[in-house]
């Protein structure tokens, strides 16, 4: 029988993205002048205000306060009739050092004998379902609101956008798991005040998203994606009405609150351990990572269609607890699951150290993270500029987004005899 499912996204001027993206910033600043940093940084958001908590163990020093005002201002929170903007909210520091009880399980005489930073479970998935293997209705989510915050920046097609919108997208599939049609899409954007009454405010957004938003992103989909954009789509556009007040005004953002957003949009599994403002060494991040490049790397190279890779730790131990591997029966190889994940041990190092070597992730890679995802995004080299009054300026060229690489098939091919 057929069924459907559903995953949903939100944009950078989400509350709890903008918080999630203070974070990371704070992260890729103390990352870019001590590489050695250990970082924990939380942030909460509401009117007018932004409060920063969390441990830090570095070298260098920071105005965290300009930090969160740029990041903010450069989301689009810019106007005061937002309630909340970079240049006028206040900045709230309670920023401390981390505890030397958690450090010491941590460091080590010799890097390679560095513990995880704690407990917990991590999980990585993929799926022959789209061409960045992952799961096509968080896919096209994400879409739907990266073109959208496109369009608003822009001024042009759809003026009176505000940065604050989430998405959702629901898509029938075949008794063989297969994507027949977009069944439901769900689009509630934040917008200036109408002149008009509340009637014609609400058709003349719903019109806009369907005939200007929604082509955009058809457009940047193969044609065998396009093909699910059916004439007989359900749509959601603002369903509440009205949707002025936004933003952290509207709703208080917290870091951490959008963890099924950030990985798989509900497919696969979900560890509970959020991911922006922490360094590598904490393993709710970096073995997140490691264990999404090994299942993306399995899939490409024909392991199975569909995979979930689990890994997981002891807070101050160096080796895994247990790696676990699920195919949900589409497995290409004459191997048990139990059979794939010891194989799976033995080509992807997964001591925290190795996996931050293999990935490269002591370097300031995580803004770019966190909004629309840390999973599916295309790996690239950039250039990033950090300014510091205390430490002054420096460019680091960064590899951004190294677990998404498929630079492990062929050992992969080589290992399971593909």
């Amino acid at each position: 029988m057929s069924y459907l499912f559903t995953s949903e996204s939100v944009s950078e001027g989400h509350p709890d993205k903008i918080a999630d993206q203070i974070s990371d910033a704070l992260l890729d600043n103390f990352l870019a002048f001590d590489p050695e940093s250990k970082v924990a940084c939380e942030t909460l958001v509401t009117t007018g205000q932004v409060v920063l908590a969390g441990e830090v163990k570095s070298h260098t020093y920071l105005d965290v306060q300009q930090i969160a005002r740029d990041v903010i201002n450069k989301i689009g929170y810019t106007n005061g009739d937002y309630q909340f903007s970079g240049n006028a909210c206040g900045v709230i520091s309670l920023i401390h050092e981390q505890s030397k009880e958690i450090n010491q399980g941590v460091d080590r005489g010799s890097k390679e004998e560095q513990g995880a930073g704690d407990q917990g479970m991590m999980f990585g998935y993929a799926t022959k379902e789209t061409e960045n293997y992952m799961p096509l209705a968080l896919d096209i989510s994400h879409k739907i609101l990266q073109v959208l915050a496109d369009l608003r920046r822009e001024k042009k097609e759809i003026a009176y956008l505000r940065p604050d919108a989430k998405a959702q997208v629901t898509i029938e599939y075949s008794d063989e798991n297969t994507p027949v049609r977009i069944d439901t899409i769900v689009v509630s954007t934040q917008h200036d005040e109408f002149d008009e009454d509340d009637n014609k405010m609400l058709a003349k957004i719903k019109e806009d998203i369907i005939n200007i938003l929604i082509p955009k992103v058809v457009a940047q989909f193969p044609a065998k994606v396009q093909k699910l954009f059916d004439g007989q789509i359900n749509y959601h556009i603002n369903p509440t009405g009205k949707f002025v007040i936004g933003g952290p005004h509207g709703d208080t953002g917290l870091t951490g609150r959008k963890i099924i957003v950030d990985t798989y949009g509900g497919k696969g599994a979900h560890g509970g351990g959020a991911f922006s403002g922490k360094d590598p060494s904490k393993v709710d991040r970096s073995a997140a990572y490691a264990a999404r490049h090994a299942a993306k790397n399995l899939v490409a190279a024909g392991v199975a269609d569909e995979i979930l890779v689990q890994v997981s730790y002891a807070i101050g131990v160096v080796e895994p607890t247990s790696i676990f591997v699920d195919t949900y029966g589409t497995s290409k190889v004459n191997m048990t699951d139990g059979e794939i994940a010891d194989k799976v041990a033995q080509l992807f190092d997964m001591r925290p150290f190795a996996l931050e070597e293999r990935l490269k992730l002591r370097n300031p890679i995580y803004l770019e993270s966190a909004a629309y995802g840390h999973m599916g995004k295309e790996p690239r080299t950039i250039t990033k500029v950090f300014e510091s009054p205390y430490n002054g300026r420096i460019e680091k060229e960064v590899e951004l987004f190294t677990w998404e690489k498929l630079d492990m098939i062929d050992a992969v091919k080589e290992a399971f005899k593909i």
